[in-house]
């Protein structure tokens, strides 16, 4: 796990190469952090902001476990191919960085919810688990990761770019305007910005070049059980009432037809 990334780590708090020592990751600064006895690495170095629940992370990993996303999983597999290092920004439980990782290669999951990183630990042998918040320094070197995954998850392209090696790759996946269709009129969640992408040029533009962009479109079906899951591990999870939701997922057909619509964006770092 941490062992097999840990060259590739650095201290968010000096920039310094990172070890092993004992039960924590230490730089030769002397800054220490712990390892905590499920195999993540807290690495904030001050608190972070709204962080997945234990709640909202296993809704997401029975959602994405049973293999519901599959089709996405498999997109970022084919973009991986051939990275010996892949790291993911906002990992979540490490399902998709655990697909995505080819033979040989290493991933770091970085996500700010430890209550994630407890299941990203242990989603694939060769994965390093890293509490991390997106928004400050990443605890990783200059130049050390071939792929950068964000799915559904802030982005800060300084370090995005800083992380990169040059002629790395930054995948980013976004909702398309039709996912979860008819689950967001149906259930009152949350609804695709339709300035996203405009807001997605405009975070990622200055630092970034877009190389080009790819759909992945399908069709769920969703028992009851699976609805309030895939509601219960996404941002709609904060603002609706357990009781109102239940109400209305029993109103839905059971199973309910829902689309699934992502769209997946690859970058360059500009030179």
């Amino acid at each position: 796990m941490l062992a097999d990334v840990i060259d590739l780590l650095a201290c968010p708090l000096c920039g310094a190469r990172t070890h092993l020592a004992g039960g924590s990751v230490r730089c030769g600064s002397g800054h220490s952090f712990d390892v905590a006895r499920q195999g993540y690495v807290n690495m904030l170095t001050r608190p972070a902001g709204t962080a997945d629940t234990p709640d909202m992370v296993a809704a997401r990993a029975r959602f994405l476990d049973a293999g519901h996303y599959g089709p996405l999983a498999r997109r970022l597999a084919r973009l991986c191919a051939g990275a010996e290092v892949v790291a993911d920004a906002g990992a979540g439980t490490g399902h998709y960085l655990a697909a995505a990782l080819g033979d040989g290669a290493v991933g770091i999951a970085l996500d700010v919810s430890k209550h994630a990183l407890r299941r990203a630990a242990r989603a694939h042998p060769r994965v390093g688990a890293v509490v991390a918040d997106v928004w400050r320094p990443l605890p990783v070197g200059d130049d050390r990761v071939d792929v950068l995954l964000n799915v559904f998850a802030p982005r800060n392209a300084p370090e995005f770019a800083r992380v990169l090696r040059p002629g790395g790759t930054l995948v980013v996946v976004t909702p398309g305007p039709g996912h979860l269709r008819p689950l967001v009129e149906r259930l009152g969640l949350l609804s695709v910005d339709e300035d996203k992408e405009r807001r997605l040029e405009e975070s990622l533009g200055g630092a970034f070049t877009r190389e080009g962009e790819e759909t992945e479109e399908f069709t769920l079906s969703l028992g009851h059980e699976e609805v309030g899951a895939v509601v219960g591990m996404g941002p709609s999870a904060w603002h609706t009432r357990p009781e109102e939701l239940a109400a209305k997922i029993g109103d839905l057909p059971d199973p309910v037809e829902v689309s699934a619509s992502f769209r997946v964006s690859r970058w360059a770092a500009r030179t």
